[in-house]
């Protein structure tokens, strides 16, 4: 029997995981039997949990080379599909329903750690680049892809409106990618460049939705195409998905501060209940259910919350798993032969719009702001990441019947391996060698200390100094203002409950908690 690459493989994953001591022929048989299967109902939990943490133990390795995580599930997903080991997922409706549930999470949790006061001085910038620069992009890469179609070199023969459809779909920055990799790699940017990029990946994607639709609906039409109807619906859903999804926010905070629940637990899921609640709604009204659910999670994630500590640990943890799962689940459905055909229009597209389309748009957008230097410009247009959601939009052709849908779905899914592995893996470095790398905003306490939110404007820590020892090393010796309390002293990596007779020294970390009717006297 012939041991193929692909046994040699997973003969090595088991035993490094589990230590098993298979031969390769015993392990080819075993193979066969886990892997040469469908998904069913049967084993669509064990075959999904194992990926899962088959993506945990890959995403660690990966971290230390600074290789993109999401990158490594999506690789993932194709390494155990049909043309790899063997699972059989072609539904592009069930991806994309999977797509649409996770990117609504995705988006409330992005505009739920996205503060009011990071975002006001850029909120200009970053909604014209989620909206001008949205279509400016699609219609510079729509017009490159028709003219390379036209190309008699390239075996790719697309009409204008197909050529801008396909563009339209890759318009937007992918708000997973650009979260992940800001947050994961700890990125710290000058002028404001992160809540820039933060801004306009989550609420882009709106823009980039409704002309996708738009465009499919043109291609499948029978009618004539009217220009008015398309401003028309574009407004609508614009107007509804911010009305909508202002309503649900206060909706939601005003549930969870006064409904009393008698288990904590229960109000993450009230949380995530009310997410899907304003998507599902804003999309029946004709709204656009994920500005909708961008625009609350703004609202919940600046108003006073009860619980917070407990809702924001249960949102990163799911989603987490929603972005390994949603990217797993496309990396099952394409198949990497069928990319072959399509790989040299694929390139050119994805080097057409790293290196002209995104730099061309995002300086026409920030020529007013001026604040913005010309390397913060540049590297703006290097974040320009495709991930998820242009292969999920990519699929809405598929189920509209578009003619050379599959053609469009594999050139999107090679460019955004493209991105991820090439603008994914350089952000860092690019942030450094233009100069905007800074230390990360430190977060919390050194004290891990979590109270409730109506007093988090008034707890503050105090590093001693030795000035402010000279009239004794005693607690009760030191000058503390009225109504301040001292809770907790940290000494190296010590935790001190404090008294009047507590000697300190130079050095300590002191967490105080200070009445606010008392602050300022």
């Amino acid at each position: 029997m012939i041991f193929s690459i692909f046994d040699y493989l997973c003969y090595r994953v088991f035993r490094v995981i589990a230590v098993v001591p298979y031969g390769k022929h015993d392990f080819t048989f075993i193979y066969s039997i886990l892997f040469m299967l469908t998904f069913t109902t049967e084993n669509i939990f064990l075959l999904g949990s194992f990926l899962v943490l088959v993506s945990i133990f890959i995403s660690k390795t990966g971290y230390r080379f600074g290789i993109p995580t999401l990158l490594l599930f999506l690789f993932t997903g194709m390494f155990f599909g049909d043309e790899g080991l063997g699972l059989h997922f072609d539904s592009p409706k069930d991806a994309q329903f999977i797509g649409m549930m996770a990117l609504s999470v995705i988006l409330f949790a992005g505009g739920m750690d996205t503060k009011y006061k990071d975002i006001k001085p850029i909120v200009g910038p970053g909604v014209i680049l989620a909206t001008l620069g949205v279509v400016l992009t699609t219609a510079f890469t729509g017009l490159f892809i028709y003219g390379i179609s036209r190309w008699s070199a390239m075996d790719v023969g697309l009409s204008l409106v197909v050529s801008m459809l396909l563009a339209a779909t890759m318009s937007s920055t992918d708000s997973a990618s650009v979260f992940n990799l800001l947050r994961t790699q700890e990125i710290g940017l000058k002028h404001n460049l992160r809540p820039v990029l933060e801004l306009e990946s989550g609420s882009n994607d709106p823009m980039a939705y409704m002309l996708t639709i738009a465009l499919v609906e043109i291609v499948t039409s029978t009618t004539d195409f009217s220009f008015g109807g398309l401003i028309f619906n574009l407004a609508e859903q614009f107007v509804l998905g911010m009305a909508l999804g202002y309503a649900a926010g206060r909706l939601t905070v005003l549930l969870i501060n006064r409904i009393n629940l008698p288990n904590a637990a229960l109000y993450p899921v009230l949380l995530l209940s009310m997410v899907f609640i304003t998507f599902t709604s804003t999309d029946l009204l004709h709204g656009n259910g994920y500005l909708a659910v961008y625009i609350a999670g703004l609202v919940v994630g600046n108003s006073r919350l009860s619980y917070r500590r407990e809702m924001s640990t249960f949102l990163d943890g799911l989603t987490w798993l929603l972005q390994i799962v949603l990217f797993l689940t496309l990396g099952l459905l394409v198949n990497p032969s069928e990319m072959v055909g399509v790989s040299l229009v694929a390139l050119a597209v994805g080097v057409f719009m790293i290196l002209v389309a995104r730099p061309l748009s995002v300086f026409l957008c920030l020529l007013p702001f001026r604040k913005i230097p010309t390397r913060g410009k540049v590297f703006v247009s290097w974040v320009g990441l495709r991930g998820a959601v242009p292969i999920i939009f990519a699929t809405y052709p598929l189920l509209s019947g578009v003619e050379g849908a599959n053609i469009l779905f594999n050139i999107v899914f090679f460019i955004t391996l493209v991105s991820l592995i090439v603008q994914g893996s350089t952000i860092s470095f690019v942030a450094r060698k233009l100069h905007l790398d800074m230390p990360v905003e430190k977060t919390g306490n050194e004290f891990g200390v979590e109270i409730p939110e109506e007093l988090g404007p008034n707890l503050n820590e105090v590093v001693l100094t030795q000035d402010m020892l000279t009239n004794g090393n005693l607690l009760s010796q030191m000058d503390i203002p009225k109504g301040t309390l001292v809770m907790m002293v940290k000494r190296g990596k010590t935790i001190l409950v404090p008294n009047g007779q507590l000697p300190m020294e130079e050095g300590d970390i002191l967490l105080c908690l200070t009445n606010s009717e008392e602050d300022g006297k």
